[in-house]
């Protein structure tokens, strides 16, 4: 018999290399998406084939933030695996938008948990909760899972609700429940406002068309960054063990905004040079401004350094990751140029 794995958020970065992974392993794999006025798949579309043909992808109208349609669904798919990667998942847009953030990202989860439970299924499902380094916050690095959690943000807030409800619906009811706390990972499918992503993209565009301009927030923040490819596999692990735990996934190396913008340009081969301080700080190509720092992208809350102790997954998953910061960005890169040069 096949296994059947329901993934919430299936159109996200994550929802789409895991979906590839479990196909891989011969899973019957079942997505649910928001409803959108425009379609929102392009992360899956070469896995996605039309319903009427056969298939072991499916593809669901559903919403986090609605208790019945979670039911519903949960209910007919009978899934053997559970992954919840659906949230808002932008830092700033929480602080615009802090109760629907909760509302999907804090609640989402709980209504999933308790229809597990409401159903019965408790004895037969696996459930996997996106977790995220941002619960960390202030918290001293490195950190690891018995590291405080000292949130900075709405989405900080409301993904550590998740993470402690799923830690009790474990405990109360016996349910198979892990928290992966996952740092910083990227991918050529990073959405566009994620600061990699965005890196990435501006870059490219000033070094193969010769326009455009960067605007950043606090270059000195410093990240614990991965390739999602890698860090699904972490994900997949956790529901394979006899016991459910929780475990911190990360590269353990840490580095800065400005670094990963030198790293781009040096992929690149683009000479840029930087000048002034704080918010004046400016990085010129040949005496041309292609990067400022703008005020709205900094955090009402900044967290300044996240840095990932990982040795519980390494030891207990035998996972470790097969990307470093170089092989990430070189893989954006190349990429982020396929899309450019196949828009000219």
């Amino acid at each position: 018999m096949k296994k059947i794995a329901l993934i919430f958020g299936v159109t996200g970065q994550d929802g789409a290399y895991l979906s590839k992974l479990l196909l891989k392993k011969n899973y019957i794999v079942h997505g649910v998406k928001r409803r959108s006025s425009s379609f929102n798949t392009e992360r899956i579309d070469d896995i996605y084939n039309d319903l009427h043909n056969k298939t072991n992808f499916y593809l669901h109208y559903g919403d986090l933030t609605d208790s019945l349609s979670v039911l519903k669904i949960i209910k007919k798919i009978n899934p053997n695996e559970i992954y919840n990667l659906g949230a808002q998942s932008h830092v700033g847009v929480s602080f615009e938008v802090p109760e629907y953030t909760a509302n999907v990202d804090a609640l989402g989860t709980l209504r999933i948990l308790d229809s597990i439970l409401t159903l019965g299924m408790k004895d037969r499902v696996k459930f996997y909760q996106a977790g995220t380094s941002e619960m960390f916050g202030a918290s001293k690095p490195p950190q690891n899972e018995k590291t405080n959690f000292y949130p900075r943000s709405p989405y900080a807030a409301a993904k550590l609700y998740a993470h402690w409800i799923t830690v009790n619906y474990r405990e109360g009811y016996n349910i198979f429940a892990c928290n992966g706390i996952l740092f910083n990972h990227e991918s050529p499918l990073r959405g566009e406002t994620f600061v990699t992503k965005k890196i990435v993209s501006a870059l490219c565009k000033i070094s193969l068309l010769g326009k455009g301009k960067l605007y950043l927030g606090n270059l000195y923040s410093k990240r614990d960054w991965g390739h999602a490819q890698d860090y699904v596999v972490a994900m997949w692990k956790m529901l394979q063990q006899k016991k459910p735990k929780d475990y911190v996934i990360a590269s353990g190396k840490q580095y800065s905004v400005k670094y990963f913008v030198n790293l781009i340009c040096h992929i690149l081969k683009i000479k840029i040079n930087w000048k002034g301080k704080g918010i004046n700080e400016k990085a010129y190509l040949n005496g041309k401004v292609i990067i400022s720092i703008d005020k709205k992208y900094f955090r009402p809350t900044e967290v300044d350094s996240l840095l990932g102790d990982s040795r519980k997954a390494r030891k207990e998953l035998k996972w470790k990751p097969d990307y470093n910061i170089q092989s990430l960005a070189k893989d954006m890169v190349t990429q982020e140029i396929k899309n450019i040069n196949g828009k000219k």
